[in-house]
């Protein structure tokens, strides 16, 4: 009887294990970083203040530089356009419901034209364009979008929204040469971005340390030339973390990135 009973003892044991409930499976959604920085955007009040101030800022600064011009070419603002001057929170939003990412449903967004304009964006164009200041607008959106990115823009009352002020990307992401194409007949007097690379290729293909450093050699420029607007969304400062490191496990590196005490 001992003998039986020791071995349906285990059995007695693996049937009741394989009637218990199971734990839900955890899925890796990797969007889900997103869901806070997304409603920051589309519901934060702090951000809407934040571009107004940056706005307000570079109209200060405007109305200094225009006081004090001697320069012989005629005046240009030079601005990007996604995260900058076109909201596309929604586009996140939608990223997230679905579980997907880039470029995934961007084509889709972007040919809607539906963009809303970032606060105190138009208002800021619109002034510099009444003091006889033009307004470029240099995005990485690809050219295929040209004609959609052009109709949002008008759309939204941009001035100098037509083929000569906006400069899509061809071939590279570099968007020195397009600057450097409106400086030989321009005079670049401020810059408007979300990222860096919006301000200069200095900038570029960095890691977080060295950008950092890059930031505080150029700290004099930000406020006076380079308007810097808010986006928690995405940009080169979430690529520059993984610079040269490898990983399926993005949530590691995250973490390994928090500074506590």
């Amino acid at each position: 009887m001992k003998k039986y009973t020791f071995l349906l003892l285990p059995l007695f044991i693996l049937g009741v294990t394989a009637c218990q409930p199971k734990a839900p499976q955890q899925v890796n959604d990797a969007n889900e970083k997103l869901v806070f920085a997304t409603l920051f955007v589309q519901q934060a009040a702090e951000f809407k203040a934040l571009n107004y101030q940056a706005y307000n800022i570079g109209k200060f600064r405007l109305d200094q530089i225009l006081n004090e011009n001697k320069s012989t070419k005629k005046l240009a603002v030079v601005v990007d356009i996604d995260e900058t001057v076109l909201d596309n929170s929604p586009f996140e939003a939608k990223s997230i419901l679905e579980k997907s990412s880039y470029p995934a449903y961007w084509k889709e967004w972007c040919n809607l034209a539906k963009a809303e304009s970032i606060s105190g964006a138009q208002e800021f164009l619109s002034y510099a364009a009444e003091k006889g200041v033009e307004t470029f607008y240099i995005s990485n959106r690809k050219i295929e979008l040209y004609d959609a990115t052009l109709a949002n823009l008008i759309s939204n009352g941009f001035p100098h929204a037509d083929s000569t002020h906006l400069l899509l990307r061809t071939s590279t992401s570099d968007k020195e040469p397009r600057r450097d194409l409106v400086r030989e007949n321009y005079d670049i007097v401020l810059l408007f971005g979300d990222n860096l690379g919006d301000f200069s290729n200095l900038f570029d293909n960095k890691g977080s340390a060295e950008r950092s450093a890059l930031v505080e050699e150029a700290k004099a420029e930000f406020g006076s030339k380079f308007i810097v607007l808010p986006n928690p969304m995405y940009g080169a400062w979430d690529a520059a973390m993984f610079d040269g490191i490898e990983t399926n496990n993005k949530d590691s590196v995250y973490k390994a990135r928090l500074k506590s005490f």
